[in-house]
């Protein structure tokens, strides 16, 4: 099977050189995983980084008073592991698969000497982490500081952002998304009946249409300005 990946951009391949492959190939073999398989642990040597050729995977911690808090969840194409390239020696989190996943692994030692070789890909690869670093601590603190529906808006806004575009025939704004509502729900730090509760809200108020991986707003202007 080939294993191509792009990392914001950069396929990973695509700078190998052909004399290289033989040298690197056995670092790019699929593990597969089935549904609630744990990935890491917190604690576990970073050593790793990980690119997801299917499936699903949830990332996360623990509090001291065993509640889980959900940092980000990948898909298809996604990577994650990255704070192995920049130090980190211990997992400070788990990761664990949402489905049936398959994901190819890269040793750190594979990722840095790349970035050595590399440097439009070194920037990239600093680009992306920076910009993960930022994504998660916005979403951290909207879950410490927001009630739900105002997390759920800001949610809104991040997939508008990420996965939107606008209707020509219809002038709405189209969101179509990968995650299910369960998803949403841990992300959100709530409950999938709570979750429910509030799109059914905002579709009385005019504002959105919940489909299962589709999501209509109506008032997109109004919503993500406010």
């Amino acid at each position: 099977m080939t294993c191509t990946w792009s990392l914001i951009d950069v396929n990973l391949f695509s700078i190998l050189c052909p004399h290289k492959y033989a040298c690197y190939k056995e670092n790019h073999t699929f593990h597969k995983y089935s549904k609630e398989d744990y990935i890491y642990f917190e604690k576990d040597n970073a050593d790793k980084i990980y690119l997801i050729e299917s499936g699903k995977v949830k990332i996360g911690y623990y509090t001291e008073d065993g509640r889980e808090i959900v940092k980000s969840i990948h898909g298809k194409g996604d990577v994650f592991g990255e704070k192995a390239i920049i130090g980190e020696e211990n997992r400070n989190e788990f990761a664990v698969a949402l489905s049936d996943t398959s994901i190819c692994c890269l040793s750190i030692d594979t990722i840095l000497e790349l970035m050595r070789d590399n440097q439009h890909f070194s920037l990239k690869i600093y680009k992306f982490i920076g910009l993960r670093f930022k994504k998660i601590e916005r979403r951290l603190s909207i879950l410490l500081f927001k009630d739900v529906k105002s997390r759920l808006i800001e949610f809104l806004k991040e997939l508008s952002e990420e996965y939107g575009y606008n209707c020509k025939h219809t002038g709405e704004h189209i969101i179509k998304h990968p995650y299910t509502q369960k998803d949403m729900a841990s992300l959100l730090g709530t409950s999938r009946p709570t979750l429910n509760g509030l799109f059914n809200e905002l579709k009385e108020e005019g504002v959105l249409v919940y489909y299962r991986n589709e999501i209509i707003l109506s008032k997109n202007q109004e919503m993500l300005a406010s």
